[in-house]
């Protein structure tokens, strides 16, 4: 907001991310999705600070506008781990499949054990809680699943964030079909976001934090999901990466 006012002679050209976002809308918000009280980011505040530290966050990434296809992403807050599942639509249907197969990976004791705490936004793709809840373990008795207050992204900020290392391998903009987005294009993704040191981490990565977090539980995860351990020196978050690798295959390109 500084910059914007001009103070100290600086604009918004000096911003490198700013530059390329259109302009905020300043629209009348549309209705938040209806959730249960119990599930308030209050009450998630409720839960205290080291259930609240080890949760999870869960959001989608989109692609062409054209495209319904779409992302769903989930993110470990302790480890940065984020995984991302295709989604063939944008609908509640569809989130519930994707979690389906996770809790197809980790059993009902495993999923217990992960997901002690889920955050999430008022999209209508999540407005099934009560399927959401059951599918990450919710018991009678108890609230696992928590939802942001309407228009504060900023209270699942890690996802928000780590979104911006998925967008270099699929940038906003470019017409990227995701409906033809496979497995493997997806594992290499996210093998090579969840490899990059963070400084949060003492630069460990996050797969790595991940598995020491979780042990079992984790490996199953990343072994399911594709996620692999990518040397520092190829790492590659560029747009090529994905497109050359689809290349390889013969398959279509994104755009």
């Amino acid at each position: 907001r500084w910059v914007a006012a001009g103070y100290d002679g600086m604009t918004n050209m000096e911003l490198r991310r700013k530059v390329g976002y259109r302009p905020r809308s300043h629209r009348a918000p549309k209705g938040a999705t209806p959730h249960s009280a119990r599930r308030s980011h209050a009450a998630f505040l409720g839960l205290g600070e080291d259930v609240c530290a080890a949760a999870w966050e869960m959001d989608t990434v989109e692609g062409a506008r054209e495209d319904g296809a779409c992302l769903l992403t989930l993110l470990h807050r302790p480890s940065r781990l984020q995984l991302a599942l295709p989604l063939e639509e944008k609908t509640a249907g569809c989130v519930a499949g994707a979690l389906e197969g996770v809790r197809a990976v980790l059993g009902a004791d495993g999923t217990r054990r992960v997901f002690r705490a889920v955050l999430t936004d008022n999209g209508t793709e999540f407005s099934d809680e009560d399927a959401i809840a059951a599918l990450i373990g919710e018991g009678p008795g108890e609230t696992r699943l928590f939802y942001c207050d309407p228009r504060r992204s900023d209270q699942k900020g890690a996802c928000e964030r780590n979104h911006v290392e998925i967008r270099k391998l699929l940038p906003k903009g470019r017409g990227l079909r995701f409906d033809r987005l496979v497995p493997a294009d997806l594992a290499l993704a996210m093998s090579h976001v969840n490899s990059e040191p963070r400084g949060a981490l003492g630069f460990a990565t996050p797969a790595r934090a991940f598995r020491a977090m979780l042990g079992a539980d984790a490996e199953a995860l990343l072994e399911a999901y594709g996620v692999e351990d990518v040397p520092i020196e190829e790492l590659d978050l560029t747009p090529g990466l994905i497109e050359r690798a689809r290349a390889e295959r013969g398959d279509a390109p994104l755009s």
